[in-house]
C-alpha cells in the first residue's frame, strides 16, 4: 500500500487537513439554504415550505448513496474516490448557484447527497491510513472538526446576505476548487484492502456493540438536532438576545464545538464508553435545564455546554463504529451515515 506512512520525510498532516476544509465547505453547503431559504424560495418561484427541500434533499440521497457508493467502489483507488467527492462537491455548488429553477436547484443538492454520502463514508478510513497507528484518532478528530466550523458558517450566511445567495453557492464552488487542487498533490493512494460486501453492510447489525452504538447514535442525533433546529428562535425569543448578540453565540458554538471534538478523542481514548455516557448526560442536561435560564449569561452557558458535548459526537460515533467492526470499516461507516441522516430526516 502507498501512502505517507512509507515516506517517513512526507508529512501526511497537509493531506488530512485538505480533508478537514472537505468536510467544512460539504457541511456549510449542506446548511447554506437554511439561513437562505427566504431569499433562494420567491427568486426561483416557489414556497418557503417548498424551498425547504433543499435542506431535507441531501440527507435522504446521502442516506441511500452511503450504503451504494460503499458497494459501488469496489477496488478503485481511495484516492481516487476522495477527488472525485471533491469535484463532485464543486459541482453540485455550481449547478445550485446557476439554477434557473427550482428543479436545478434541487438537482444541485441530489449530487450534494451523493458526495454527503460518499465523503463520511470513506473519508475517515482513509485519513486513518495515511497517518501512524498511533495518531489515527488524532487524524480522524481533525477531519471532523469541520462539521463543527461548516454548521455554524453555512446558517448564518453572511456572503448570501451581502451579495446574494448565488454568491455564496459560488464561494462554496470556489472552495471546492481550491480543495481539490490541494488533493491532487497532497493526497497518496491506498487501494482498499478488499471490497466491500452486502454481507458486511449487515454485519454491523449482528454485533452487540454496533447495534448498541447505532441505537445511541440515532437517538443523540434526533434529540440534539430536534432541539438544535430552534436555537436561533429560542436565542431571539426566550433570551431576548439581539441579532449580534446571536451571532456571537453561534460562533461561541462552533469554536466550542472544535474543543469539543479534540477533547471528546482525547477522553475517548481512555474510555469511549463512559466519553460517550458523558456527552449524552451532558447534552440531555443542558436541554433540561434551558428554560430555566434567562439572559446574556445563562444563554452563553446554553450554548457553551451545548456546542462542547454536541462537538464530541461525531468523532465518538465514528470511532465507537471503527472499535465494533474493525473487520468492515468502511461498512460500518456507511451504516453509520445511513442511520445519521436517517434520525436527522
Amino acid at each position: 500500500m502507498l501512502n505517507n506512512k512509507d515516506n517517513p520525510a512526507s508529512s501526511p498532516w497537509p493531506a488530512i487537513f485538505s480533508l478537514t476544509v472537505a468536510c467544512f465547505v460539504m457541511v456549510t453547503t449542506e446548511f447554506l439554504p437554511i439561513g437562505l431559504l427566504t431569499n433562494i424560495a420567491p427568486s426561483l418561484g416557489v414556497s418557503t415550505g417548498t424551498a425547504g427541500l433543499m435542506v431535507t434533499m441531501p440527507g435522504i440521497v446521502a442516506a441511500v448513496a452511503a450504503p451504494v457508493l460503499s458497494l459501488a467502489s469496489g477496488r478503485l483507488d481511495r484516492r481516487l474516490l476522495m477527488l472525485g467527492l471533491s469535484l463532485l462537491l464543486m459541482v453540485s455548488n455550481l449547478v445550485a448557484a446557476l439554477a434557473v429553477n427550482f428543479p436545478m436547484m434541487l438537482l444541485g443538492r441530489v449530487l450534494l447527497g451523493i458526495c454527503v454520502g460518499g465523503f463520511w463514508s470513506f473519508a475517515a478510513n482513509y485519513g486513518r491510513h495515511l497517518v501512524p497507528e498511533a495518531s489515527q484518532g488524532r487524524a480522524t478528530a481533525l477531519i471532523l472538526s469541520g462539521i463543527s466550523v461548516g454548521a455554524v458558517c453555512g446558517v448564518p450566511a453572511l456572503i448570501g446576505d451581502l451579495f446574494g445567495w448565488r454568491a455564496a453557492f459560488f464561494g462554496g464552488a470556489a472552495l471546492a476548487v481550491g480543495v481539490l487542487l490541494a488533493q491532487l498533490r497532497l493526497l497518496t493512494s491506498v487501494p482498499p484492502s478488499r471490497p466491500v460486501t452486502p454481507r458486511d453492510l449487515v454485519l454491523p447489525l449482528r454485533l452487540p456493540m454496533a447495534r448498541i452504538g447505532l441505537i445511541a447514535i440515532v437517538l443523540l442525533f434526533i434529540g440534539h438536532f430536534a432541539a438544535y433546529t430552534y436555537l436561533r428562535p429560542l436565542l431571539q425569543q426566550v433570551f431576548v438576545l439581539s441579532p449580534s448578540a446571536i451571532s456571537l453565540q453561534l460562533l461561541a458554538y462552533g469554536a466550542i464545538g472544535l474543543l469539543g471534538t479534540f477533547l471528546g478523542e482525547r477522553l475517548a481514548e481512555h474510555s469511549l464508553r463512559a466519553t460517550f455516557i458523558l456527552i449524552a448526560a451532558m447534552l440531555a442536561g443542558i436541554l433540561i435545564v434551558s428554560p430555566l435560564l434567562s439572559g446574556l449569561a445563562g444563554a452563553t452557558l446554553m450554548v457553551l455546554v451545548w456546542g462542547l458535548a454536541f462537538g464530541a459526537v461525531p468523532v465518538c460515533a465514528t470511532n465507537w463504529m471503527f472499535a465494533a467492526v474493525p473487520q468492515a470499516p468502511e461498512a460500518g461507516q456507511a451504516l453509520l451515515v445511513c442511520v445519521i441522516q436517517i434520525a436527522l430526516a
